[in-house]
């Protein structure tokens, strides 16, 4: 004697098929909406986790106290279009009356972390004022040069500058 088969209808596996779509919906949101926290760890180094911090090791709960908007202030001498008076002189076609020394507390380390996509304001606001520009006018790619200084030595960094975009960053060791 044959052996009885059960057939399942279709629509008990469409049913099937669904519950489980819902349940791995359910497990994906509550995966994306995890809470940080900011817990002291060894040597009170702050520790950022997903998991509530130990009694006592809490420094911060981000759902409840989430932090202050961060804004970075405008570069001195920015016009509307956000950039520097010498850029807004050379786009103009005129040359700038004073050109700006670099800022005193501008960080020549911080040469290491330009990036294509910056723009020239953010260039100037991080690393001051280049020591020397060339070829500004007639809407060709300006390059902007800075010679090796305190923070940055031997090295000479040269930014490539269109339409007050930054589209290239060489850096070159140089050896005295």
């Amino acid at each position: 004697m044959m052996p009885k088969r059960f057939l399942v209808p279709a629509d008990a596996v469409v049913v099937v098929v669904v519950v489980v779509v819902v349940v791995a919906v359910a497990f994906a949101v509550g995966a994306a909406s995890a809470a940080v926290y900011k817990c002291e760890g060894d040597g009170g180094i702050p520790v950022y986790q997903e998991m509530p911090c130990p009694p006592g090791k809490a420094l911060r709960d981000f759902q409840t106290d989430p932090p202050d908007i961060t804004v970075l202030p405008a570069t001195p001498g920015a016009g509307p279009a956000g950039l520097p008076a010498a850029d807004r002189a050379a786009k103009n076609g005129k040359a700038a009356k004073d050109p700006k020394p670099a800022r005193a507390n501008a960080d020549a380390a911080e040469r290491k972390h330009l990036r294509s996509g910056m723009t020239a304001g953010e260039v100037r606001a991080r690393i001051g004022a280049p020591d020397s520009t060339a070829g500004t006018k007639r809407g060709k790619p300006g390059r902007w040069t800075y010679q090796p200084a305190p923070g940055d030595p031997e090295t000479i960094t040269t930014v490539t500058i269109s339409g007050g975009i930054v589209t290239d960053v060489e850096r070159r060791v140089v050896k005295k």
